[in-house]
């Protein structure tokens, strides 16, 4: 026998007008937030330009069918493209997330901020092209970081509570909101319009996270973040033209998201949104690893170079013991076979084994050339990692937000070396002020990949300074980008 259920069509949900209340009404007055916002995107746009270098990232650029060039469209950074709004989101987004080396927030669900640059430059870029060409004044760079800020706040603080990887959800459905909420602001969305949009999120199927584990951990992990920042931009667009959105879309019973992917539970929050996000975001400055393995790598250089001073070299470890926390365990903690590279740098034995031989870890060592080499195999298999109790509640307590791991080694001849340990890495908080000057150097690096000297020296010019940066007209500062 059915029930009756009302027709009558309710209030949109609780959680999708706080999200677009604090897009179109939050100030964001915290300077740390604006500067950090700086420098994350200098460094989001450099993690993409390397990889720019990579034949298996730069095949699914360009337009849908080729050839399309679309006029006042918006241009990606290090091509020649110049695209809709919806592709260039998916190209920036692709080759921002295709090494696993842009910005991290780690807490219940974690994942990757940056992401959103995708649809936010996007966006912006399309907008202040067509408004040029309308006669109108183009957007300045100062509303990207705005756009950049917000969306960190958002993926994040729905990440401090939230798991969606518990439930087999990808964390790339949080760039799809916070990228279609700060999007809808940018093409002037009207308040019912922006929670018409943001329902639309979580309507739609939502991303497996299949191909981020054993047995099926595949390419698609680097491009799923730009498909995710790319479809919000459609959604943000459809709503521009007045399509409906589904105001209990959470909550209604049997057909909502709660009782279809969520388990029946609501979401859960830890703290209003404001820019806190951006101000503890971690960068990945030194190596292009998963985040939980970033001190381990850090670690493993460290006992590359005791090992060198003692005359011993890695055939000489007789075992090697990871204490780490749960996240790392759950994620990357990998044995058996490892069938390419997105495999490999979420393989925390990996990440370790590549430093302690080489005494390094860049992108290139993912590939099939290093990772034949029959050491790195013997080692990880030397390798076993034990959960730190305190290591797993320090990583959730919002006032450390550590990332430990320590590695102790123990020889074939008995002995056993100092444990190292590193409780956080260098683009973390903590160690922020050890960490820009060498994640400015990462930007500078990755420019001389793709632009000759003259035009390495004119980004610079107008993108280190912060006030300079910020009075840019987007698209004055994406045609520094062209190649």
């Amino acid at each position: 026998m059915s029930s009756h259920i009302s027709n009558k069509r309710p209030q949109p949900d609780k959680v999708l007008t706080d999200i677009a209340d604090y897009v179109l009404t939050y100030e964001i007055k915290n300077d740390l937030a604006w500067k950090t916002a700086h420098y994350c995107l200098l460094d989001t746009i450099g993690c993409g330009l390397e990889a720019l270098t990579y034949p298996a990232c730069t095949k699914l650029l360009g337009p849908v069918v080729k050839g399309t060039i679309v006029p006042n469209g918006a241009k990606v950074p290090g091509t020649q493209f110049q695209l809709d709004p919806v592709q260039a989101a998916f190209n920036i987004g692709a080759i921002i997330r295709w090494l696993d080396f842009n910005d991290t927030f780690l807490a219940a669900e974690w994942g990757h901020p940056s992401d959103n640059l995708g649809g936010i430059l996007a966006t912006a870029d399309w907008l202040s092209r067509t408004h040029i060409a309308e006669g109108k004044k183009p957007l300045k760079m100062k509303q990207v970081l705005e756009g950049m800020i917000m969306a960190h706040e958002i993926q994040g603080v729905m990440a401090l509570e939230n798991s969606f990887n518990k439930v087999g959800l990808d964390h790339v459905l949080l760039v799809k909101l916070a990228s279609t909420a700060v999007v809808g602001k940018l093409i002037g969305l009207t308040r019912d319009e922006l929670i018409n949009a943001i329902s639309l999120v979580f309507v739609d199927g939502q991303s497996l996270r299949t191909y981020r584990h054993a047995p099926n951990t595949g390419s698609r992990k680097s491009w799923a973040a730009g498909d995710a920042t790319s479809r919000a931009v459609r959604l943000a667009l459809m709503a521009k033209t007045g399509e409906m959105g589904y105001p209990s879309v959470l909550t209604a019973k049997t057909w909502g998201f709660y009782d279809v992917s969520f388990k029946g539970n609501e979401f859960k929050f830890q703290r209003p949104y404001g820019s806190y996000v951006m101000e503890n975001v971690l960068f990945k400055i030194s190596f292009p690893a998963e985040f939980h393995s970033q001190t381990a790598v850090e670690a493993a250089m460290t006992l590359h170079g005791k090992l060198n001073k003692m005359g011993k070299t890695t055939g000489d470890i007789k075992k090697i013991t990871i204490r780490t926390h749960e996240a790392a365990i759950r994620i990357i903690d990998k044995k058996g076979p490892l069938y390419n590279p997105a495999d490999r740098d979420h393989c925390i034995q990996y990440m370790i084994a590549v430093p302690l031989i080489f005494g390094r870890l860049t992108a290139k060592d993912y590939e099939n050339n290093v990772a034949s080499d029959p050491r790195i195999d013997v080692l990880r298999d030397k390798m076993k990692c034990v959960e730190d109790v305190q290591f797993t509640k320090d990583y959730h307590d919002p006032e450390k937000r550590s990332i430990a791991n320590g590695l102790t080694i123990e020889l074939n001849d008995g002995t056993v070396m100092d444990e190292v340990l590193v409780e956080y890495p260098i683009g973390h908080k903590r160690r922020r002020e050890e960490g820009i000057p060498k994640l400015v150097e990462k930007f500078k690096i990755n420019l001389t990949r793709k632009f000759p000297e003259k035009q390495q020296k004119m980004i610079l010019d107008y993108s280190l300074d912060f006030e300079t940066l910020t009075q840019l007209d987007v698209n004055e500062f994406v045609d520094l980008l062209v190649i």
